[in-house]
């Protein structure tokens, strides 16, 4: 039997087909695809282009496959192979749940995602709803956070490639555990980015590496690659949504906005496969239009990370105002409010105006996530410390309090139930050493300039790297450990198992606040957490404690909490 193969290649002249050892010419059709069919290559053979006269073979741009790398033949794989068990599984919506972000390479020693399901079961009992993982997709090397990918379609094959990650699926859905995938869109790694020798894919670069044509000549297939690989990852892996990250970087100057074609798109596979799909945006525009209803003149997403949230709550517990952290002294209760602490307002960092303001009556809180840490704001510190590295982690699980009793997304990022110890370095592993070199001494550079010593810096090449941030599952034998975990189990369960503490109604929110303690009002309950440095006692008439740390009591005349506890009580 014939196979059918296919490229997207409009500017060249002669395309071929490298399969084995034989070379098969090409037919172009008139919107620049190239076809040709080659018997008996079914599933399990490789092959490669050879573009006009050159005869470097060059894997698939729409690779589902990369046994080798990405700089090797690409391997054909057929889905239907595939013999998945989650058949009842019918997804569930991200309104009212929690996601539990993880990365594959250093989520278990193993670095697989063979060895990531195997952990799957203590993320049940945590009581997550969503798994967020960071990119599969295939990049150079074998260690990396995942955002240098360049062939986006193919699960990274260190992880376990296509069938692994189909496993790790079909084993969370049989846990009751949706997937969210974070995929790259706004650029592609440095090496192994083959793209704009096909076609007019790139159309410049910004801060990571080249970025797409989605608006200029010959952008219409390139958009298609996008939405294309979107619904890919959603329909033939069963995911259940994906993590846009850094939308910001998409320069789209179309009257319909990729974001907005993606909603469209991915809205119409919902309904064709019975289950949702949810997008969540990766934006540092603090603008409400990613996440507004295309009826109401949106993008249709149905939420995004909220970073104000995290730096508001990033400065309450660690009084860091450095860098961009200056603007949020004093910002929790406002930004616990409003979501956006920059709505319109100054930014110093920025030096100008910055954001749009939330419509409170308009726009539920779970629209937006709300979280402590999360890949980026550890990974991009200079060691990779995590928050317990310097905060008491008494004084972290009153953060965790009011995340997880916010109307908000809560996210948590993982070890961060048991205050691992561990840090979450950057790391790669690109097998060039002149780029190595170049990553090495640019990160040096880029912390340098903030004070860190070169000895500081921790050689993102360096396999010692990955190791270091690895969790170390042993921690939770440890009690201080386990003491942590017993409270985020308990707090997600208290979320699940009151309504009123995952209400996102932002308009019917209130916040009381002073001398470093705050009340967060959820129907009739009240989340009551003291972050100042001395006692204080609350006029709070509990008529029930649900959860409270050690030292905190209750009485006819109030609430007493000791520095660094929380209460969540009920009240008359």
């Amino acid at each position: 039997m014939a196979e059918p193969f296919s490229v997207w290649a409009p500017s060249r002249s002669r395309v071929r087909l490298a399969v084995g050892g034989a070379r098969h010419e090409m037919a172009r059709d008139d919107r620049g695809w190239w076809h040709t069919e080659v018997p008996g290559a079914g599933p399990g053979t490789d092959y490669a282009f050879l573009l006009d006269d050159d005869d470097k073979p060059l894997p698939d741009p729409r690779s589902l496959w990369q046994p080798n790398g990405v700089h090797e033949p690409s391997r054909r794989y057929e889905h239907r192979a595939f013999e998945w068990t989650d058949a009842a599984w019918t997804g569930r919506a991200l309104a009212g749940r929690v996601v539990y972000e993880l990365h594959i390479g250093t989520f278990t020693a193993a670095g697989t995602f063979d060895g990531a399901l195997e952990k799957l079961d203590h993320l049940v009992d945590l009581g997550v709803d969503f798994v967020e993982v960071l990119p599969v997709n295939a990049f150079d090397g074998v260690a990396g956070w995942g955002y240098d990918g360049v062939l986006w379609g193919a699960a990274h094959e260190p992880y376990g490639g296509p069938d692994g990650f189909k496993r790790f699926v079909d084993a969370c859905h049989g846990r009751g555990i949706g997937v969210i995938l974070d995929v790259v869109y706004n650029h592609l790694g440095p090496s192994g980015a083959y793209l704009d020798r096909f076609g007019p894919y790139f159309a410049g670069k910004n801060q990571w590496g080249p970025t797409l044509n989605l608006d200029g000549p010959d952008s219409d297939e390139v958009r298609r690659y996008v939405i294309d690989n979107a619904l890919g990852w959603l329909r033939d892996f069963h995911v259940d949504g994906l993590r846009l990250d850094a939308v910001h970087a998409l320069v789209d100057t179309r009257a319909t906005h990729l974001l907005e074609e993606l909603a469209v798109e991915v809205e119409a596979l919902s309904a064709g496969l019975g289950r949702p799909l949810s997008l969540i945006a990766e934006s540092d525009l603090n603008d409400p239009k990613h996440v507004t209803p295309r009826a109401a003149g949106g993008y249709g997403l149905d939420a995004q990370w909220c970073d104000d949230l995290h730096h508001a709550l990033h400065v309450a517990l660690t009084g860091d105002t450095s860098g961009y952290y200056g603007d949020f002294e004093g910002a929790l209760p406002k930004t616990l409010r409003s979501a956006f602490f920059h709505a319109g307002t100054w930014s110093s960092f920025r030096r100008r105006t910055h954001g749009r303001p939330v419509n409170a009556l308009t726009t539920p809180g779970h629209r937006f996530l709300a979280y402590l840490q999360n890949h980026d704001q550890i990974g991009n510190r200079a060691t990779g410390d995590r928050l317990t590295a310097t905060v008491p982690w008494p004084r972290v699980l009153c953060g965790a309090a009011i995340v997880f009793c916010s109307p908000y997304t809560p996210m948590l990022f993982m070890g961060e139930e048991w205050a691992a110890s561990t840090p979450w370095q950057f790391f790669a592993s690109f097998p060039d050493a002149e780029l190595a070199e170049a990553v090495r001494t640019g990160r040096r550079r880029e912390f340098a300039e903030h004070g860190w010593g070169e000895a500081e810096v921790p050689d993102p090449m360096s396999p010692e790297t990955v190791r270091r941030s690895t969790v170390d599952w042993t921690e939770l034998d440890a009690p201080d450990h386990r003491s942590v975990l017993r409270t985020y189990r308990a707090l997600i369960a208290l979320r699940r198992g009151h309504p009123e503490l995952a209400d996102p109604r932002l308009d019917r929110f209130k916040v009381d606040h002073a001398d470093g303690w705050l009340v967060l009002h959820r129907s009739g309950l009240r989340v009551a957490v003291n972050l100042g440095g001395s006692e204080v006692t609350l006029p709070l008439r509990a008529t029930s404690v649900l959860l409270a740390a050690e030292g905190v009591s209750a009485s006819a005349t109030g609430l007493t909490l000791p520095s660094n506890t929380f209460a969540i009580v009920g009240v008359s």
